[in-house]
């Protein structure tokens, strides 16, 4: 439900002062404009009463594929999550029709966000969102055009329709020393209308991996789930003429969604291990059974491969990029990846052509021709069996003989998706764009030298890891603003280690134990990004990542699962090593690296 609350005009220039007016609204004069706010409307003596309701205690589940999103680079918190911020506003703004009313915005950015954003692409990618694009079907290659279009015109086009004044140089606010409250990634959208009127305002918080929330969402775990699917034209075409019930019902389903829609919750790793005990499956079948709960199993596989068929063409396009590129943002740091590729690529298999040639691991997707021995069609399993769906999809291996040759390729997998991202390509966030090489760099491996079937081998892979990716997301957090790096490598190395332990046979002790291991010795890793771009020392953090995930796994799977620290601890340790870390060194540029080693 959207509140209608007036402002007065004094305050169209001091959006700062919008909370204190919601907090006293009776000592405030009557005024003829109207002012929106985007936010659902709440209760506020709710807010106030402790809670008992038992629901309040989320689960750790969300969906795999909001945990995995496709999106664009540099920074899934600092660049995905701000252009779905942008595209909610501006949707929102149309749903409570008042979009041509709109003369100009005004865009607040706070924290993290406004230290290290124009490093990060935060300012572009907030453009292309008020535009009305999404961080998934963006063309990647106009950006740039379009946002020099923008500044030159000093005009942007409302959800691409609908042109009003607008500045960068002065509508896009940095505040350094400021911080929203809730999250350090804060971002505050205020539309005016001709007189100056402010017509519209809201906050989001970009909480890390392209999540988004506001002031309705932040409160309890999972809600924010429902912030990484951009509203359509069909979905509002669907409303009916009573918004407000339809949309206050809608949120207060979402924060039953544990109840009501989840199969096998789980709310830690010990709760996940006795639900794989108990119903005799793996970690991967779990997921898989409350995926079946949001999509069909044709969905699933269609959305699983197509995950990794755009991980493996972030690999091929950072190792088949131009050896002589540099990177952009001024550090002057040259790709790496293609030239180590083609020394390897002459290592293993002699003299190397002209042109280079890529092994890609592209699976056809649904509708395609299938290749023999696919882990999944009609005939094979139906959703009316009368067992669980994910035994027959993803039944339990073998162990697998432990032999790792040419690990040098786990590196430069790595290195080729960082730096396809620090230049603003396509990427999975797994589960953030800062992280994004590591998981697609051991399952790459994986299936080059190891994988017998590799379609299964994908699926295995990611819903095992994005089990591990929820946990942490709900035990402490996925964003570097909140707990370093920890957050995001630290995170990737531990899904990963999971992931590959996982597809080569261990247990989910096992699993469990490579988790832990993989997290444990990242354990208050700093977020020091060197002039606020994502390639010092994040791009070479993301390949000693991959190679520590599989010494992680070997660990594990040489041992029985037994160990005296379980993942359900070093998350609860991360999550107060964050909480104890200084902000410098949370993703603001403002201690590490990013102050001892000069731009120049």
């Amino acid at each position: 439900m959207h509140a209608l609350k007036r402002f007065p005009r004094l305050l169209a220039a001091q959006p700062a002062r919008l909370r204190i007016i919601n907090q006293f609204p009776k000592i405030l004069p009557r005024v003829t404009p109207r002012l929106y706010s985007t936010a659902p409307a709440q209760n506020t003596s709710a807010q106030t009463a402790p809670s008992t309701d038992p629901s309040t205690d989320h689960h750790a589940v969300v969906s795999t594929f909001d945990l995995f999103s496709i999106g664009v680079g540099p920074s899934s918190s600092h660049t995905v999550g701000p252009m779905r911020a942008a595209k909610i506003f501006i949707n929102d703004l149309k749903d409570h029709k008042v979009l041509e009313r709109v003369h100009t915005l005004r865009v607040d950015m706070f924290g993290s966000l406004a230290l290290t954003g124009k490093g990060h692409g935060t300012p572009e990618a907030i453009l292309m969102g008020i535009e009305g694009e999404t961080p998934d079907m963006v063309e990647t290659t106009t950006i740039k055009s379009r946002v020099e279009d923008i500044h030159t015109n000093k005009s942007i086009r409302l959800d691409g329709t609908h042109r009003i004044n607008f500045d960068p140089e002065k509508h896009l606010i940095f505040n350094y020393f400021k911080a929203l409250p809730q999250h350090p990634n804060g971002l505050r959208f205020c539309a005016y209308d001709e007189s100056a009127n402010m017509v519209a305002t809201n906050e989001y918080f970009s909480i890390g991996g392209g999540f988004v929330v506001n002031a309705a969402t932040q409160l309890d775990h999972g809600e924010n789930v429902y912030y990484k699917q951009d509203i359509t034209d069909e979905t509002k075409e669907t409303k009916s003429k009573a918004k407000a019930v339809a949309e206050a019902e809608a949120v207060a389903e979402r924060t039953q969604q544990d109840i009501a829609v989840v199969a096998l919750p789980f709310k830690n790793s010990e709760e996940l291990l006795a639900v794989c005990k108990r119903e005799n499956m793996t970690i991967a079948q779990v997921v898989y059974e409350n995926e079946l709960k949001w999509s069909t199993p044709e969905e699933i596989r269609e959305k699983l491969l197509r995950i990794w068929n755009t991980m493996d063409e972030s690999i091929r396009n950072g190792v088949m990029a131009s050896p002589h590129d540099y990177l952009p943002g001024g550090l002057n740091v040259r790709r790496r990846a293609p030239a180590l590729y083609s020394k390897l690529l002459k290592g293993l298999y002699g003299p190397v052509a002209t042109q280079p040639t890529y092994s890609d691991n592209q699976i056809p997707l649904p509708g395609s021709i299938q290749p023999t021995g696919s882990a999944l069609n009609s005939s094979q399993a139906s959703p009316d069996t009368p067992f669980p769906l994910s035994l027959s999809v993803l039944p339990k291996r073998q162990r697998k003989r432990f032999f790792l040759p040419a690990l040098d390729y786990l590196s430069v997998y790595a290195i080729a998706v960082n730096e396809e991202n620090a230049c603003g390509g396509r990427v999975v966030t797994a589960p953030t764009n800062g992280a994004a090489g590591t998981i697609p760099s051991v399952l790459k491996y994986y299936l080059e030298f190891i994988s017998e079937n590799p379609e299964k081998d994908v699926m295995e892979f990611l819903l095992t890891t994005s089990a591990i990716g929820m946990l942490f997301k709900r035990g402490a957090s996925i964003s570097a603003a909140e707990v370093g790096c920890q957050g995001e490598v630290g995170v990737a190395c531990s899904m990963a280690a999971a992931g590959f332990t996982a597809v080569m046979g261990g247990s989910v002790d096992q699993v469990e134990n490579a988790a832990e291991i993989g997290m444990e010795h990242n354990l208050g890793l700093t977020c020091d990004p060197i002039g606020g771009l994502v390639q010092v020392p994040c791009i070479e953090r993301n390949a000693l990542a991959a190679v520590k995930a599989i010494a992680a796994a070997q660990l594990a799977l040489n041992g029985e699962g037994d160990h005296r620290v379980s993942l359900d601890q070093v998350i609860e340790t991360m999550r107060q090593t964050g909480l104890d870390m200084m902000s410098k060194y949370k993703e603001t540029s403002q201690g590490g690296l990013a102050v001892n080693v000069p731009m120049c």
